[in-house]
């Protein structure tokens, strides 16, 4: 069947190709399945179809008898995807219907961006600032121990208003980098590690370079290495683990009447060693950490969790989702929910959340911590995967829209090739 299929495909190129038009490719329907779904990336495989800079996919939607384009964009990879915002209301339980051609030169817009200095990789919508992420050093302030200094790591993270939602060089906190994830306690052949408190000089993470960056009509973003040194082993300056993020933001609007961002972290972790290390259980680590803004405090701010739990007695639970957000002086109030996936480890996620009374002032501290419970067994050979999306908004957000929102994450709709 697929390589009937791929012979089919290829006499299409060849067609299309020679013929300069649109040579209709499949039809498939998209089932919503159990689910209500409200402007929801989408996506399917496209084994067998051949995409090329001269040769590309032009996607309709079929309503009410006629054919309505839809901005579409391919994923390349062994297999790619094509993606596309399934857009408006789609009620649970029904079906949309659409027709895939092969259609040659056609150009591709570029809604999300991503604009590459020596200092950053800057993702945009529509010239709109969403995030930084850093590629160059960043020393703390002077008169700080330069143990600190660290790349790799999202700030500023921005809501569609422009309010700055994350926080470098606290004075309390100086390890602290807007959103980063290095471990605490890793258990390296007869030693262990912390990765987290730089000042304890054992380890540290470094991005080390860009596999590839991506922009585009449905998506834009970034996949990145970086790598956990440690400082004590064997031999100084060893690299213990490898890491790739794959950061993308999408083209959509997630929540109706109201502007956000949603915004995709995947971090896939494998041992650089040739032996197993541990991530030992401990409160903070790994996951996916958040330091809020210094706007907040006690008083103007929430953690609001899929549970029920709120900041007082939030940490140590575990959440699908979590909300954190706060006032903003005269610019009103913004927040991040962050999204665990099904597939994530430790999965509903602990969460380490600080107290009212941090630091007398009540500073915002949020993550999730897949090791909080449990020792986590690395393995060489083998890729970790931890999966998190973010709803970046201004206002505020319902629960029953942050539960529909981490539903698309979690359980996408089904695509059925039809024809």
């Amino acid at each position: 069947m697929k390589r009937s299929l791929l012979i089919l495909v290829l006499t299409l190129v060849i067609l299309a190709t020679s013929l300069g038009q649109k040579i209709e490719l499949l039809r498939f329907s998209v089932e919503a399945g159990k689910f209500q779904r409200i402007n929801t990336p989408v996506s399917f495989d496209l084994a067998g179809i051949i995409v090329s800079d001269t040769l590309t996919l032009q996607l309709y939607e079929l309503v009410n008898g006629k054919q309505v384009e839809v901005r579409s964009q391919v994923e390349p990879g062994f297999v790619s995807r094509l993606w596309w915002v399934m857009n408006g209301t789609t009620a649970a339980g029904t079906k949309r219907d659409y027709i895939l051609y092969l259609n040659p030169g056609l150009p591709v817009g570029k809604d999300i961006s991503a604009l590459v200095t020596p200092e950053k990789i800057e993702l945009q919508k529509d010239k709109t600032k969403i995030l930084d992420y850093q590629l160059a050093m960043h020393y703390p302030p002077k008169g700080i121990d330069t143990a600190f200094k660290r790349n790799g790591f999202i700030h500023p993270m921005y809501s569609p208003t422009g309010n700055i939602l994350t926080r470098i060089d606290a004075p309390d906190h100086y390890h602290h980098l807007g959103i980063w994830n290095p471990w605490t306690k890793v258990k390296i052949r007869n030693h262990v590690t912390d990765f987290w408190n730089l000042n304890s000089h054992q380890g540290t993470v470094y991005f080390r370079g860009i596999n590839s960056v991506t922009e585009g009509p449905v998506w834009g973003g970034f996949n990145v290495r970086q790598e956990h040194i440690d400082f004590q082993g064997k031999n100084h300056n060893e690299v213990i683990l490898n890491e790739t993020w794959d950061v993308r933001a999408w083209n959509t609007e997630p929540v109706t009447g109201t502007k956000a961002w949603l915004v995709d972290i995947t971090s896939l972790l494998n041992v650089a060693t040739d032996t197993a290390i541990i991530l030992e259980a401990y409160r903070y680590g790994g996951g996916i950490g958040y330091r809020a803004t210094a706007e907040w405090d006690k008083d103007n701010s929430w953690v609001n969790t899929s549970e029920g739990k709120k900041r007082v007695d939030a940490d140590g639970t575990k959440s699908r989702w979590t909300d954190v957000g706060g006032l903003f002086k005269d610019k009103g109030t913004s927040g991040i929910i962050f999204f665990s996936h099904p597939s994530n480890r430790e999965y509903p996620e602990p969460m380490r959340v600080w107290p009212l009374n941090q630091n007398g002032r009540g500073d915002v501290y949020f993550e999730f911590t897949p090791i909080r419970d449990h020792d986590w067994i690395l393995v060489p050979g083998n890729i970790y995967t931890q999966k998190y999306r973010m709803l970046v908004y201004d206002g505020k957000v319902d629960p029953a829209v942050a539960e529909r929102v981490w539903t698309d994450f979690a359980y996408p709709p089904t695509v059925r090739v039809t024809k």
